[in-house]
Protein backbone atom coordinates (compact mmCIF):
# COMPACT_ATOMS: atom_id res chain seq x y z
CA UNK A 1 0.00 0.00 0.00
CA UNK A 2 1.59 3.64 -0.93
CA UNK A 3 2.16 6.06 1.83
CA UNK A 4 0.05 8.93 2.22
CA UNK A 5 1.90 12.26 1.44
CA UNK A 6 1.04 14.69 4.01
CA UNK A 7 1.30 18.58 2.73
CA UNK A 8 1.37 21.84 4.38
CA UNK A 9 0.10 24.46 2.02
CA UNK A 10 1.38 28.03 2.45
CA UNK A 11 0.26 30.75 0.71
CA UNK A 12 -1.34 34.47 1.98
CA UNK A 13 -4.14 33.80 -0.63
CA UNK A 14 -7.06 31.94 0.80
CA UNK A 15 -8.78 31.57 -2.01
CA UNK A 16 -4.78 29.87 -3.37
CA UNK A 17 -5.23 27.08 -0.68
CA UNK A 18 -8.65 26.53 -1.39
CA UNK A 19 -8.20 25.81 -5.01
CA UNK A 20 -5.16 23.68 -3.92
CA UNK A 21 -6.91 21.56 -0.92
CA UNK A 22 -9.77 20.69 -3.30
CA UNK A 23 -7.82 19.34 -6.11
CA UNK A 24 -5.26 17.53 -3.64
CA UNK A 25 -8.70 16.36 -1.87
CA UNK A 26 -9.03 14.65 -5.20
CA UNK A 27 -5.79 12.60 -4.51
CA UNK A 28 -5.88 9.07 -3.00
CA UNK A 29 -2.18 9.11 -1.82
CA UNK A 30 -1.88 13.01 -0.78
CA UNK A 31 -3.77 14.69 2.05
CA UNK A 32 -3.60 18.40 3.38
CA UNK A 33 -1.73 18.74 6.70
CA UNK A 34 -2.79 21.95 7.14
CA UNK A 35 -1.67 25.82 6.05
CA UNK A 36 -0.63 28.92 6.62
CA UNK A 37 -0.86 32.27 5.41
CA UNK A 38 2.05 33.72 6.34
CA UNK A 39 5.91 32.66 6.49
CA UNK A 40 6.29 32.78 10.36
CA UNK A 41 3.24 30.17 10.64
CA UNK A 42 4.25 28.18 7.88
CA UNK A 43 7.63 27.34 10.20
CA UNK A 44 6.03 27.20 13.52
CA UNK A 45 3.13 24.41 11.33
CA UNK A 46 5.57 22.36 9.69
CA UNK A 47 7.86 22.03 13.10
CA UNK A 48 4.37 20.94 14.88
CA UNK A 49 2.67 18.82 11.76
CA UNK A 50 5.72 17.31 10.74
CA UNK A 51 4.50 17.29 6.83
CA UNK A 52 5.92 14.89 4.10
CA UNK A 53 6.30 18.52 2.15
CA UNK A 54 5.25 22.06 2.14
CA UNK A 55 4.13 23.48 -1.09
CA UNK A 56 5.32 27.12 -0.36
CA UNK A 57 4.00 30.45 -1.89
CA UNK A 58 7.36 32.97 -2.27
CA UNK A 59 5.57 36.72 -1.74
CA UNK A 60 4.17 36.77 1.94
CA UNK A 61 3.53 39.32 4.72
CA UNK A 62 6.20 39.30 6.94
CA UNK A 63 8.80 36.64 6.85
CA UNK A 64 8.50 35.46 2.96
CA UNK A 65 8.56 32.28 1.60
CA UNK A 66 12.48 32.13 0.89
CA UNK A 67 13.66 33.07 4.49
CA UNK A 68 10.65 30.27 5.60
CA UNK A 69 12.26 27.83 3.28
CA UNK A 70 15.55 28.36 5.15
CA UNK A 71 14.13 27.46 8.50
CA UNK A 72 12.24 24.99 7.65
CA UNK A 73 15.47 23.40 6.11
CA UNK A 74 17.66 23.63 9.11
CA UNK A 75 15.26 21.64 11.06
CA UNK A 76 15.84 17.99 12.38
CA UNK A 77 14.28 15.64 9.71
CA UNK A 78 12.90 18.44 7.41
CA UNK A 79 10.08 17.86 5.47
CA UNK A 80 10.99 19.44 1.87
CA UNK A 81 9.92 22.56 0.13
CA UNK A 82 7.99 22.79 -3.06
CA UNK A 83 7.94 26.68 -4.00
CA UNK A 84 5.20 28.06 -5.87
CA UNK A 85 4.55 31.29 -7.09
CA UNK A 86 2.90 33.35 -9.83
CA UNK A 87 6.66 34.97 -10.10
CA UNK A 88 9.68 33.26 -12.02
CA UNK A 89 12.07 35.96 -11.67
CA UNK A 90 15.37 34.70 -11.72
CA UNK A 91 16.42 35.64 -8.54
CA UNK A 92 13.45 34.40 -6.86
CA UNK A 93 14.02 30.86 -8.59
CA UNK A 94 17.99 31.12 -7.38
CA UNK A 95 17.14 32.33 -3.68
CA UNK A 96 14.30 29.72 -3.29
CA UNK A 97 16.96 26.64 -4.45
CA UNK A 98 19.68 28.07 -2.80
CA UNK A 99 17.39 28.31 1.10
CA UNK A 100 16.46 24.48 -0.04
CA UNK A 101 13.54 24.37 -2.10
CA UNK A 102 13.54 20.72 -3.76
CA UNK A 103 11.05 22.03 -6.60
CA UNK A 104 10.24 25.68 -8.11
CA UNK A 105 6.90 25.90 -9.56
CA UNK A 106 4.63 28.82 -11.39
CA UNK A 107 0.91 28.57 -10.55
CA UNK A 108 -0.07 28.87 -14.22
CA UNK A 109 0.90 25.82 -14.41
CA UNK A 110 -1.91 22.77 -15.05
CA UNK A 111 -3.02 21.43 -11.10
CA UNK A 112 -2.17 17.23 -12.63
CA UNK A 113 1.34 18.80 -12.96
CA UNK A 114 1.10 20.52 -9.62
CA UNK A 115 0.26 17.39 -7.89
CA UNK A 116 2.50 15.51 -9.80
CA UNK A 117 5.48 17.46 -8.58
CA UNK A 118 4.21 17.25 -5.03
CA UNK A 119 4.63 13.18 -5.80
CA UNK A 120 8.41 13.75 -6.96
CA UNK A 121 9.73 15.77 -4.37
CA UNK A 122 7.91 13.31 -1.52
CA UNK A 123 10.10 10.57 -3.38
CA UNK A 124 13.06 12.29 -2.75
CA UNK A 125 13.56 13.75 -6.17
CA UNK A 126 13.45 17.36 -7.00
CA UNK A 127 12.00 19.56 -9.76
CA UNK A 128 11.93 22.34 -11.70
CA UNK A 129 9.08 24.04 -13.85
CA UNK A 130 10.37 23.98 -17.54
CA UNK A 131 10.10 27.40 -17.77
CA UNK A 132 12.15 28.63 -15.08
CA UNK A 133 14.90 25.16 -15.15
CA UNK A 134 17.63 26.87 -17.99
CA UNK A 135 17.61 30.36 -16.00
CA UNK A 136 18.12 28.63 -13.05
CA UNK A 137 21.26 26.57 -14.12
CA UNK A 138 22.69 29.93 -16.16
CA UNK A 139 21.93 32.21 -12.72
CA UNK A 140 24.01 28.81 -10.71
CA UNK A 141 26.68 29.74 -13.31
CA UNK A 142 26.40 33.49 -12.82
CA UNK A 143 26.57 33.38 -8.90
CA UNK A 144 29.49 31.00 -7.27
CA UNK A 145 29.15 30.27 -3.45
CA UNK A 146 30.53 33.04 -1.28
CA UNK A 147 33.70 31.17 -0.40
CA UNK A 148 34.29 31.29 -4.56
CA UNK A 149 35.24 27.76 -4.35
CA UNK A 150 34.15 25.44 -6.27
CA UNK A 151 33.17 21.81 -5.16
CA UNK A 152 35.80 19.00 -5.46
CA UNK A 153 35.17 16.02 -7.87
CA UNK A 154 37.78 13.77 -6.02
CA UNK A 155 36.39 10.10 -5.45
CA UNK A 156 34.22 9.95 -7.52
CA UNK A 157 34.29 7.04 -10.91
CA UNK A 158 34.57 7.47 -13.85
CA UNK A 159 31.36 6.48 -14.57
CA UNK A 160 29.70 8.33 -11.70
CA UNK A 161 31.51 11.16 -13.10
CA UNK A 162 29.79 10.63 -16.83
CA UNK A 163 26.50 10.04 -14.85
CA UNK A 164 26.69 13.41 -13.30
CA UNK A 165 27.55 15.20 -16.47
CA UNK A 166 23.85 13.69 -18.16
CA UNK A 167 22.69 15.37 -14.77
CA UNK A 168 24.14 18.55 -15.61
CA UNK A 169 22.22 19.05 -18.92
CA UNK A 170 19.23 17.96 -17.56
CA UNK A 171 18.79 14.30 -18.94
CA UNK A 172 16.05 12.14 -17.12
CA UNK A 173 17.24 9.08 -15.43
CA UNK A 174 15.96 7.03 -18.61
CA UNK A 175 17.79 9.27 -20.94
CA UNK A 176 21.12 8.14 -19.15
CA UNK A 177 20.36 4.55 -18.79
CA UNK A 178 19.62 4.74 -22.79
CA UNK A 179 22.55 7.44 -23.66
CA UNK A 180 25.36 5.23 -21.53
CA UNK A 181 23.28 1.72 -22.07
CA UNK A 182 22.69 0.79 -18.37
CA UNK A 183 19.93 -0.30 -16.73
CA UNK A 184 17.64 2.14 -14.27
CA UNK A 185 17.77 0.66 -11.25
CA UNK A 186 21.92 1.23 -12.11
CA UNK A 187 21.42 5.18 -12.62
CA UNK A 188 19.84 5.53 -9.39
CA UNK A 189 22.54 3.67 -7.92
CA UNK A 190 24.66 6.10 -9.52
CA UNK A 191 22.53 8.90 -8.90
CA UNK A 192 22.11 8.35 -5.16
CA UNK A 193 25.82 7.91 -4.01
CA UNK A 194 26.50 10.94 -6.28
CA UNK A 195 24.07 12.74 -3.95
CA UNK A 196 26.09 10.62 -0.79
CA UNK A 197 29.75 11.90 -2.07
CA UNK A 198 28.91 15.02 -2.77
CA UNK A 199 26.60 16.05 -0.15
CA UNK A 200 23.91 17.29 -2.22
CA UNK A 201 20.49 17.08 -1.11
CA UNK A 202 18.64 16.25 -4.32
CA UNK A 203 18.82 16.46 -8.22
CA UNK A 204 18.56 20.18 -7.91
CA UNK A 205 21.89 20.40 -5.82
CA UNK A 206 23.81 17.50 -8.96
CA UNK A 207 22.82 20.14 -11.63
CA UNK A 208 24.22 23.15 -9.25
CA UNK A 209 27.68 20.75 -8.68
CA UNK A 210 27.63 19.73 -12.48
CA UNK A 211 27.81 23.67 -13.37
CA UNK A 212 29.85 24.42 -11.11
CA UNK A 213 32.61 21.92 -11.30
CA UNK A 214 33.02 22.76 -14.85
CA UNK A 215 31.51 19.31 -16.36
CA UNK A 216 28.72 21.06 -18.27
CA UNK A 217 29.63 24.74 -18.94
CA UNK A 218 26.24 27.45 -20.05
Amino acid sequence: MTATVRVLLADDHALVRTALRMVLADTTDIEVAGEAGTGAEAVRLAGALRPDVVVMDIRMPGMDGIEATRRIGATPAAPRVVVLTTFDDDEYVYGALRAGASGFLVKDMAMEEIVSAIRVVAAGDALVAPSVTRRLIEMVARHPEPSGDAPALTGITEREREVLTLVGRGASNAEIAERIHITMPTVKSHVSRLMTKLGARDRVQLVIVAYRTGLVVP
